[in-house]
């Protein structure tokens, strides 16, 4: 296995697939409709469904809503399950700029507004954690219980540690000249971070592969995921302005794939928060929802119901 803080940075390069879109993911329960909705500056795809307490899933760099098929397929039995595409991803529109984290926060509490949610349980990966953790920290009092997967938080606990490793080049990787080298290759691009950050390629399947590469092959879209890293700097000093306010209580499971953050996660949710939940999902590396479905939507279902909580 390999070692954890290697995995975890590794992990954090939060990568993604590509190619044809005839290819085909788990869908979406037949009772989910899709629709376009405005917040300010940006149009998001949404997904909505079920039936119940609301539950907000927000996906990461490679992948968008899509991958949330099962969970959102085992939730909305008791909830009302809602899953957009952020800004710059997957059908969501593409803004110039806003891909700072505490603006990408305030999309999702806009987006809840114009579902008339007043409060929400909060489950995120990757890039969404950092989108979920800046909702959580502007609007407290509208999340009720929160699931952080497998990747870290800008300026938050081990985040300088995580920085050091060269793995972690494509942070600053972007601009016309990248744009131009990955144009047209975007697969060869992506598939380096869904390979080396599983702990079995395998898992992570070639349809799924193809339908984000066609995803991430339209026009803007990979600038609007490069700029999703450059926001890093200011992410940070965003997220230490809001720890100086205080960590957040809402209760918190902190995920971490085995061969991936593994008990990291723990780590970096605990410098966040104060009511805090560790697990790690055995034989999975980053991509929990593809490497290891049903273990992961077990765990996440139960933390969601376990009684007691609010």
């Amino acid at each position: 296995m390999k070692p954890s803080l290697l995995g975890a940075v590794a992990a954090l390069s939060l990568a993604a697939l590509t190619a044809p879109a005839a290819a085909q993911v788990p869908p979406f329960p037949a009772g989910f409709r899709t629709e376009a909705i405005m917040v300010e500056g940006v149009t998001l795809h949404v997904r909505t469904g079920g039936q119940g307490p609301a539950v907000l899933l927000l996906h990461g760099y490679g992948e968008t809503g899509d991958m949330w098929a099962p969970l959102a397929a085992e939730l909305a039995r008791d909830h009302t399950v809602v899953v957009p595409d952020l800004r710059g991803m997957g059908l969501s529109s593409r803004p110039e700029d806003g891909y700072d984290k505490k603006t990408q926060g305030q999309d999702m509490a806009q987006l809840l507004d114009a579902l008339r949610i007043g409060q929400a349980a909060l489950v995120t990966h990757d890039i969404g954690n950092m989108v979920g953790y800046a909702l959580a920290a502007q609007y407290p009092d509208r999340i009720t219980r929160f699931v952080l997967m497998d990747a870290p938080l800008p300026g938050v606990g081990p985040w300088e540690e995580v920085l050091k490793s060269p793995l972690l080049w494509h942070f600053r990787f972007g601009g016309p000249d990248m744009e131009r080298l990955v144009a047209g290759r975007e697969r060869i691009y992506l598939d380096r971070f869904w390979n080396e950050f599983s702990a079995d390629p395998r898992h992570f399947g070639e349809a799924s592969r193809q339908h984000y590469a066609a995803l991430y092959a339209r026009p803007g879209a990979m600038r609007a995921g490069f700029a999703q890293f450059h926001a890093f700097d200011q992410d940070a000093v965003d997220n230490q302005a809001f720890l100086a306010r205080g960590k957040l209580a809402m209760p918190v499971l902190a995920v971490g794939g085995g061969a991936s953050f593994g008990p990291l996660m723990e780590v970096v949710a605990r410098a966040a928060a104060t009511d805090v939940r560790g697990a790690v999902v055995a034989g999975s590396g980053h991509w929990l929802m593809e490497e290891q479905p049903a273990a992961t939507v077990a765990l996440i279902a139960a933390f969601l119901r376990q009684s007691g909580m609010r």
